[in-house]
């Protein structure tokens, strides 16, 4: 038995944006995140941070490992 074709469905094409959220940002590339990647120099201060992050563990635990009890 088939399912009629007049089966509610929300045309999301006709729904309206609801721009009034403090939550939605304006469409299109780059909106969506909260810093500015087309900045001068970006990418050194990128790398330097994803670095800090993944080296930090890894100095405090030679530091742990070598510092005197």
């Amino acid at each position: 038995m088939r399912l009629p074709n007049t089966v509610a469905r929300r045309g999301f094409h006709s729904s309206r944006a609801q721009l009034s959220s403090p939550h939605h940002y304006p469409e299109g590339p780059r909106s969506s995140i909260p810093f500015n990647p087309l900045t001068r120099f970006f990418f050194l201060r990128y790398w330097g941070f994803m670095a800090l992050g993944f080296g930090a563990p890894f100095g405090i635990a030679v530091w742990q490992t070598y510092k005197n009890q």
